[in-house]
């Protein structure tokens, strides 16, 4: 990196705490603290959403995705827009006409206590455990690449958030999320063009399109009912409906942001804001990895995206045999670059009928990645601990090696702001939870307001560090953006469940909604341990097991007398 990088990377970055720590200081109450003094406009509200949910590992990951498996992991986000509907009809209005701090609160209203502190615990483990790996995921990749000392860089981005949103809680989460998201979709757009210039002269966008759908990358529906196959139409549009559910439902991460609207109408309005943007906001960002993809046809990359690989192979008895696949993949690319100006001649002919360029681009493609595998195969024997697995990788390497210089720390800083915003969010949810769910609940004698605003602060702290020592000891697994949501599918079904027994089945009361709740969590942990199902569908399974025991319990378990509310 140049002096002019780190120029813009180091002014953005210090810019977004600066201002969200001024523009929010001197919270006096919890309502100021945790709510934002329920000033919130929709495009706050629905920029906050978004940021919150767009980490930087959907900045890293998803192009990497795309450029390996294509555009089809956008049919994850299907049940987004679906959801959005189902919260802004039933669980919006129940939360503001209630007047919660927090999605829990409800729960003891409506069951008990215990129930809220389950539940609230629940979310407390498996959000506490993703805010360190949104630290993560962005310093493991910038110190392979950058060589900075991977610590360093957990504790600094740690750091960052804290300093910001323990000095202004829940404001100053939404008003740098919307500086955040600004810069996100600048640095983007600005790569998008960069990567479509970057291309052979001649070579069209409509072109650049052609040829990743010669190469199977625009594959986007699969109709299909094969339950080994991950991302599905149907695994998006039923598993994903109930995992958006119940993350922007339940998980306090999200319900902390739209809680801070003004109205109703105006948390309404970012809900559904966020739900139309959203799918083709990863569509965009798939696209940008499929545009990486073709630039990588027209020009030479890597055996393997992670620089630790080649280090670790150069230095080792198997470096000979890695050269030989170096030669094999350059090979490869000489041999596509004819063979897709034919197939692109084809299509401007209106040749469309002679399918045999395709088959020889589909044939090199799959040489091409038996060579990487074979790669994947020498690194692990030359170091067991280096990640083979580069699609986290592929765009860090792409924007290093070919953006100009000022757009690199650019591109940078939207990766840190995006593991900023959604970090800050989720310690700020993990205060809030932990301040009133189970801290104010539990304490016996009445606290002055500004008693609590400290505790939040303080808890706020407490899991900013705790997330910082997650993320020091974590380690990489497949692709960070599963990551993220297999955790959340293994507790947000459960959640769910509950949510929906309070919402619609009125006669379950809370020692059978408990009971069954602690059994589910049991369940769907084995079964994702098993590995019997793909992890969407947990959270479908989750929310059924949890609904249906309840209900069966409800039949033989005696009648409390808890009162039940709305």
């Amino acid at each position: 990196m140049q002096t002019v990088d780190w120029i813009v990377l180091l002014g953005t970055l210090l810019f977004i705490v600066l201002y969200g720590a001024w523009k929010t200081k001197g919270s006096k109450n919890v309502k100021d603290y945790i709510r934002g003094g329920n000033d919130a406009h929709w495009w706050t509200i629905g920029l906050s959403v978004m940021a919150t949910q767009a980490s930087a590992i959907t900045f890293l990951s998803a192009p990497g995705q795309a450029f390996h498996d294509g555009m089809g992991f956008v049919q994850f986000y299907f049940g987004v827009p679906i959801a959005m509907i189902v919260i802004c009809m039933v669980f919006i209005p129940i939360y503001h006409r209630l007047n919660v701090y927090t999605a829990y609160e409800y729960l003891e209203s409506r069951f008990d206590l215990k129930t809220r502190s389950l539940t609230a615990i629940l979310f407390l483990i498996q959000r506490g455990l993703a805010a360190g790996i949104t630290i993560f995921a962005p310093a493991i990749i910038l110190s392979s690449v950058l060589g900075w000392d991977l610590t360093t860089l957990n504790i600094i981005i740690g750091i960052l958030v804290i300093i910001y949103t323990v000095s202004g809680g829940t404001k100053a989460v939404n008003i740098t999320q919307k500086q955040q998201m600004g810069i996100i979709f600048i640095g983007m757009l600005i790569a998008f063009f960069i990567i479509i210039s970057y291309l052979p002269e001649g070579i069209t966008f409509s072109n650049a399109l052609d040829i990743a759908g010669a190469s199977g990358k625009m594959e986007i529906l699969d109709f299909s009912f094969d339950l080994d196959n991950r991302y599905t139409f149907w695994s998006g549009i039923i598993g994903g409906t109930f995992l958006a559910l119940s993350y922007f439902g339940t998980d306090q991460s999200q319900v902390q942001r739209y809680l801070t609207g003004k109205s109703i109408k105006e948390s309404q309005l970012g809900l559904l804001f966020n739900g139309l943007l959203k799918v083709p906001m990863q569509f965009f960002i798939l696209l940008v990895g499929i545009m990486v993809f073709v630039f990588y046809q027209f020009n030479a990359s890597p055996l393997n995206f992670n620089p630790k690989s080649k280090e670790a192979i150069t230095n080792s008895q198997y470096a000979e045999e890695y050269t030989q696949l170096e030669n094999k993949l350059s090979e490869i690319h000489d041999s596509k670059d004819a063979i897709i100006k034919g197939y692109l001649a084809d299509q401007e002919s209106g040749n469309t009928e002679n399918t045999g360029h395709k088959k020889l681009i589909q044939e090199l493609n799959i040489s091409e990645k038996e060579t990487r595998e074979a790669a994947k195969e020498l690194i692990k024997k030359a170091d067991v601990t280096v990640e083979t697995n580069d699609k986290d990788y592929v765009f860090i390497h792409f924007i290093l090696n070919n953006l100009p210089r000022g757009l690199i720390g650019l591109l940078l800083a939207v990766i840190l702001s995006a593991a900023m915003s959604s970090t800050a969010s989720e310690l700020n949810a993990l205060a809030s939870t932990t301040a009133i769910d189970l801290y104010k609940r539990n304490v016996k004698q009445e606290k002055s307001e500004q008693h609590y605003v400290s505790a939040s602060k303080f808890f706020t702290l407490t899991w900013g560090l705790l997330a910082i020592i997650v993320a020091c000891f974590a380690s990489l697994f497949d692709n960070l953006i599963q990551l993220v949501n297999i955790i959340g599918s293994i507790f947000y079904g459960n959640v769910l469940g509950i949510f929906l027994l309070a919402f619609f089945i009125k006669f379950v009361k809370s020692n059978a909604t408990f009971i069954a709740a602690l059994i589910t969590q049991i369940v769907i942990i084995f079964v994702w341990w098993q590995d019997w199902l793909p992890f969407l569908w947990l959270n479908a399974l989750g929310c059924g097991i949890v609904m249906l025991l309840a209900i069966i319990l409800q039949l033989f378990i005696p009648t409390n007398n808890t009162p039940t509310h709305e």
